[in-house]
């Protein structure tokens, strides 16, 4: 136990540096174009994921200047769940919410979370832009269905919801960094 918190901290800092700049880069101009023709941000996930879309989302609103949105609210969530069943929810909220050139970011990190999966389909079908944020099999489905896919190689969620969010604010610092020229 002498040296748990410095091989946490060392395994954090691994999975975060595992992304590509070049992707990161991407989903920043697909944020910024998004921006740019006033359409929306929309970004879900479950529990924690949830928790990080709200505050990313806060962030994207009022550091980045980018209209952000995401569905935490319990009585969507359960009304759309208990009319469309909890797989379906997060695409009948797209269905409710999104519009024509919006972008969405979905997180899940088994990747393998039916209204996610199920999200990241409708989204295409109603013609927006996903990005998609996993972790633990290099496989899951998740990972194949966004025109940018970000992955974490780990097996621990805290490990995998830490890099996620690490990854989505370090968007937001970029796009302050873009802003200020």
């Amino acid at each position: 136990m002498k040296d748990f918190f410095k091989n946490y901290f060392n395994g954090i800092s691994q999975s975060v540096n595992l992304v590509k700049d070049e992707d990161l880069i991407s989903i920043a101009k697909m944020i910024e174009g998004t921006s740019d023709n006033s359409r929306k941000l929309i970004i879900a996930g479950n529990g924690g994921s949830a928790s990080m879309a709200s505050h990313v989302c806060v962030d994207f609103t009022k550091a980045v200047g980018v209209r952000s949105v995401n569905f935490n609210e319990a009585n969507l969530v359960t009304c759309f769940a208990n009319d469309y069943g909890y797989e379906h929810w997060v695409s009948q909220a797209l269905e409710a919410y999104a519009d024509q050139g919006d972008l969405v970011i979905l997180i899940s990190s088994s990747g393998k979370s039916q209204n996610i999966l199920n999200a990241a389909i409708r989204a295409k079908e109603l013609g927006l832009s996903v990005v998609t944020l996993s972790g633990f099999d290099s496989n899951n489905p998740l990972r194949k269905m966004g025109e940018v896919n970000l992955w974490v190689d780990s097996d621990s969620y805290n490990f995998i919801e830490m890099t996620h969010h690490i990854w989505l604010l370090s968007l937001v610092d970029y796009l302050v960094e873009r802003k200020r020229g």
